[in-house]
């Protein structure tokens, strides 16, 4: 029997057998060989019944069972695989040289500790000492994968550990991997990238170099000299691409010229301010402890072109229950430009480049800046006030540092109530802490003393711009705080709006009687492009374009396109008006950068205007002319993948860039990339890589996709040479596309745009369809054929794949939901008017595992966790109607429906097994209301019939239409299809949108299409319409 783990959420092990002539298979194994019950390699022995759980953070979702899945196929009975030997290669085919078996069996386990402190379980060896400072960064390294942190700590003894292989699956890492240093270390700080610095007990300041994706934790030290050759350096901060420290004499210093090429930098910058500890937050942002007031410090002006920034700005903190003070006057945020609502008492502003008017901490000349409790801002409050501790600056002794034991020191504290001495009290941490009181002795009406601050939650953006806004806009702006609420931001965005709207309206009504000065402004783009003909012959021909847009008097902009050509030698054009334009899209072609402009006349005649640009740039600069869309209903996605919204008229373009979308009336929407890494729609719009599309201001995120290209490597035999890549003269290229048509080598294939990048080198792809050898080949009679994986007598061709991924980087109104991988999505639909608590969300992994998602609402469409639930097999799609009815599709193009599904049990009780169509294999299904359609491999639409409330199952399959590439069935049983091949629209008939007309209670299955655009269109999702439509009351006739 063999184990291996997962590191994510599920436990594997594998039960093997060997076989004898008296037994057959029986555990009886010969001496040589594996363990009987071991890892996936069979050198560690893991008994089934010895498997613990990590720690007491996780918990099993079931009991163990038998996978009957192999490569995602499914095995004969009881799971098993064979093969020659151990270790060999598993088929799930036995054959007569089967000498030994095994099968996996399976265990989920979850992790339950969200959203809480966890403790970090022990190890077979006990650190030597506790820790005295940890910091935590790395999720920026360059091409790492998302979900990965570093964590290093550093101990009492100065030795520096570093935790290995956190991740979204395993957040509390594995192992503390001790990591060599050069001298004792005090204290360590890690940025989000790969920059960690630390700072050694004589002063000295280490840099770690050899960070990368491969190896989080580095290759090795760098020592760079204090600031101050004689004062040591007692704290480091780093960020992205800044570093800061600050010395024993309190010094603030920064470093230039880091990067992630230079992690060193090069020379130091002293900076104006006394402080005892620093911070680097998001965005490089850098908050600190000023040294003699001991109030909390924002760094004014860091900006990405001025990483050091301009000055220092005080903030006033409350302390616990002091709520008056999280209630501030507003006048101050263009002073501290920051987003915090507060108040500025003194607002004076000090620059570091001033040094004769310089004002450090603590000489009272720096603004106050209150902010309330909520933000995500955290510090650290002292036990009482400094005692006799003054400043170089001032005067007095410089302040001493010594090693100190913490547990003698807390006991001294509470034996004598206070130190006395600065110089014997100092601690060995990452904060230059002082003798501090155990009584609290500020008043009410005095700042606690701070000892620790950190802003690794806080997002700060620079919004000094604000200065320049009128006084009724800067003190709406003003009252604003990092703990508002979406509800409360719309309010006020909606109040700016309509106060701007009234002021407008005044000024404007002054001068209604003057004449208008220009009735009308007009603008007008000419070029040359191709056009595709609309009588036959059809081909390409030169046209001459101009796009007129103009505004009126009112306000009100239109535009007409016209496109010039000749015919018989008579010059002649078409044209179309802007505000009649439906949608442009991109229109796949090997050889031209080409794309349709759709009106509502030619959708119907199914013959859009099809122009052809000089360059890929200026077919996107075509694509990106706004239009006016409303409400959204449905979502596409075509051949570049990026969403499309559609209302009752108009198509609009969102950012982002995915392989399927969907969504239900409440506005939540799931998406999948080609990597398969799920993401939730965040509700703005905008983004993406088409320059000129409006955007939202917020809500518009990074998003990253990964997706394969393929190209194939084509042998024939012959009796010399056996096979080679001579071919004969009727074979399709000997490196090619999976059709044979198209010539595709290794050098000659691009991305499959300008916006992807070569992300790897192409290697033989294995996991093909159909099986491979060793070397990757397939074999088959002669080209094309079917393929196998095995040669045999009568194979005269073969050919393998070749993969190379690359890699595309966009913005868009989505948010990833780590961490497992989806292949499928579906969401239940329901009324827009709805008060659904929680939205069920069903899902299938990337390994067929078909999961539940539970906590997802309105406010929190990503949901908190995901539930397995339990199969016997692989699945490759699933659909939920608005009676919670499950239908799923098993790898192997089975039908199941899940029994006994509601909000009380989300995950149902059983599958049932749903017959076929004769000789079919579905590969996808979508449920509506009442009806249940799917799609088989071969492009043929099925509809269910019989679905009532109590027989939800079905009776049997009818034949609708075929050449269907996907069917998407809405909450009121709206049929929409993507169809291959419609009759009409030539070329543009890969991937047309069409919709079933004359769907009604009566006639579920509707009675015709209605063949509406096309043009590469891959996926369409109409589940979030749930408008009903109008009825027409009809007078009776007497």
């Amino acid at each position: 029997n063999q184990l291996f783990i997962y590191p994510t959420f599920g436990n594997e092990f594998m039960a093997g057998c060997r076989w004898n002539p008296v037994d057959g298979f029986s555990d009886r194994l010969l001496p040589s060989d594996r363990w009987q019950w071991s890892d996936i390699s069979g050198l560690e022995h893991r008994p089934l019944d010895g498997f613990q759980l990590p720690s007491g953070s996780w918990e099993w979702e079931g009991d163990w069972h038998v996978d009957e899945n192999h490569e995602g196929e499914p095995t004969e009975k009881d799971g098993w695989t064979y093969a020659m030997d151990f270790p060999a290669t598993y088929t799930k085919d036995k054959k007569w040289n089967s000498c030994v078996r095994r099968r996996r069996w399976l265990r989920y386990r979850r992790y339950k500790a969200m959203d809480n402190w966890a403790k970090i379980p022990s190890q077979q060896t006990t650190l030597p000492d506790p820790f005295s400072d940890i910091s935590c960064g790395g999720w920026e390294v360059s091409d790492e994968p998302r979900g990965r942190l570093s964590l290093w700590a550093i101990s009492i003894q100065g030795k520096v550990w570093f935790r290995e292989e956190i991740s979204h699956h395993n957040p509390e890492g594995s192992a503390w991997v001790e990591v060599p240093v050069p001298g004792e270390v005090v204290q360590i700080s890690c940025g989000p990238g790969d920059l960690v610095w630390a700072v050694l007990w004589e002063g000295q300041l280490l840099v770690r170099e050899g960070i990368g994706r491969d190896c989080l934790k580095g290759t090795s030290w760098a020592v760079v000299e204090s600031p101050n050759p004689e004062v040591g350096a007692i704290h480091v901060a780093v960020g992205m691409n800044v570093v800061w420290a600050l010395t024993k004499d309190n010094k603030v210093w920064f470093r230039r010229g880091v990067d992630s090429h230079n992690p060193c930098g090069s020379g130091w910058i002293s900076m104006v301010g006394e402080m005892i500890m620093i911070n680097v937050g998001l965005n490089d942002q850098v908050w600190a402890i000023g040294c003699e007031d001991r109030a909390v410090y924002f760094r004014q002006g860091v900006t990405f072109s001025e990483l050091s920034g301009k000055t220092w700005k005080a903030i006033n903190v409350p302390r616990d229950g002091d709520r008056s003070h999280s209630s501030a006057s507003a006048n101050s945020l263009h002073s501290a430009g920051c987003f915090f609502s507060g108040e500025v008492r003194a607002p004076s502003v000090v620059s570091d480049t001033e040094s004769d008017v310089e004002n450090p901490p603590g000489d009272g000349a720096m603004s106050n800046v209150t902010f309330p409790n909520e933000d995500h801002f955290e510090v650290a409050p002292g036990d009482g006030e400094v005692d006799a501790v003054t400043s170089t600056q001032a005067g007095g002794p410089d302040p001493q540092w010594s090693n100190v034991d913490l547990e003698e020191a807390q006991i001294q504290h509470g034996q004598m109530g206070a130190v006395p001495d600065c110089a014997d009290s100092c601690s060995l941490s990452s904060v230059a802490t002082y003798t501090l009181t155990m009584e609290d002795q500020f008043g009410a009406d005095e700042h606690p003393l701070w000892a620790w601050v950190s802003g690794g939650g806080c997002s700060v953006f620079n919004l000094c711009f604000f200065t320049c806004l009128p006084p009724a806009v800067l003190q709406s702006v003003q009252s604003m705080s990092l703990s508002v609420s979406p509800a409360q931001t719309a309010a006020w965005r909606k109040q700016i709006f309509q106060q701007l709207s009234e002021r407008s309206k005044r000024e404007m009504d002054d001068f209604k009687h003057y004449e208008q000065a220009i009735e009308k402004s007009v603008w007008v783009k000419k070029g040359a492009m191709q056009w595709w003909r609309d009588w036959k012959p059809h081909k390409w021909v030169d046209v001459h374009f101009a796009l007129e847009q103009f505004s009126g008097a009112d306000g009100n902009k239109d535009g007409i396109l016209f496109v010039y050509y000749n015919y018989h030698d008579e010059k002649k054009y078409l044209h179309a008006f802007i505000n009649e334009v439906t949608i442009l899209v991109p229109v796949l072609n090997d050889s031209k950068h080409t794309f349709a402009v759709y009106t509502p006349e030619r959708t119907k005649q199914r013959w859009p205007i099809r122009l052809a640009a000089a360059t890929e740039l200026e077919m996107y600069d075509w694509v990106c002319i706004q239009l006016n869309p409303q409400l959204n209903a449905l979502f596409l996605t075509f051949y570049e993948c990026n969403d499309v919204i559609k209302d009752k008229m108009f198509w609009r373009q969102v950012g982002g860039h995915l392989r399927l979308v969907e969504c239900n009336s409440l506005g939540i929407v799931w998406g999948l990339g080609y990597d398969h890494t799920a993401w939730v729609y965040t509700g703005g719009y905008g983004g993406g890589f088409f320059q000129g599309l409006a955007s939202s201001t917020d809500n518009v995120y990074t998003q990253t996709d990964i997706k394969s290209v393929y190209i194939y490597e084509n042998q024939r035999w012959n009796p010399v040479t056996g096979y080679s890549n001579r071919g004969l003269p009727t074979d399709r290229y000997m490196w090619s596309d999976a059709s044979g048509l198209h010539e595709c080598t290794k050098t000659g294939t691009k991305p499959p745009s300008t916006h992807w990048t070569w992300v790897s080198d192409w290697v033989i792809d294995y996991s093909v369809s159909g099986g491979t050898d060793k070397e990757g080949w397939q074999y088959a009679a002669d080209f094309p054929a079917s393929y196998h994986g095995s040669k045999t007598m009568k194979d005269f061709v073969r050919r393998r794949r070749w993969s190379r991924k690359c890699k595309l980087t966009t913005t868009g109104p989505w948010q990833e939901v780590p961490p497992i991988a989806l292949s499928d999505v579906t969401i239940l639909p329901c009324a827009a008017q709805s008060s659904v608590d929680t939205v069920p969300l069903w899902a299938i992994s990337n390994k067929g595992d078909i999961l539940c998602r539970l906590g997802v609402t309105l406010l929190t469409p990503a949901g908190t966790s995901w539930l397995h639930v339990g199969t016997d097999q692989p699945f490759k799609s699933i659909s939920i109607s608005a009676g919670s009815q499950v239908w799923a599709i098993a790898r192997d193009g089975s039908a199941f429906y899940r029994g006994s599904v509601s909000p009380q049990n989300p995950a149902g009780d059983c599958w049932y097994h749903i017959p076929t169509p004769a000789k079919q294999k579905l590969k996808q299904v979508s449920v509506g209301r009442t009806s249940v359609y799917a799609v088989d491999e071969n492009g043929n639409l099925w509809y269910r019939q019989g679905v009532t409330p109590r027989y939800p199952q079905g009776s049997s399959w009818e034949h609708i239409s075929n050449n269907v590439r996907k069917v998407s069935v809405g909450p009121l049983d709206q049929v929409w299809i993507i169809a291959d091949k419609v009759q009409g629209s030539h070329s543009l008939s890969c991937g047309t949108v069409c919709h079933r007309l004359g769907v009604q209670p009566m006639e579920p299955k509707g009675q015709s299409w209605d063949y509406g655009i096309g043009g590469g269109w891959d996926h369409i999702t109409v589940r979030g319409n749930s408008m009903e439509p109008p009825h027409i009351c009809l007078s009776s006739r007497t």
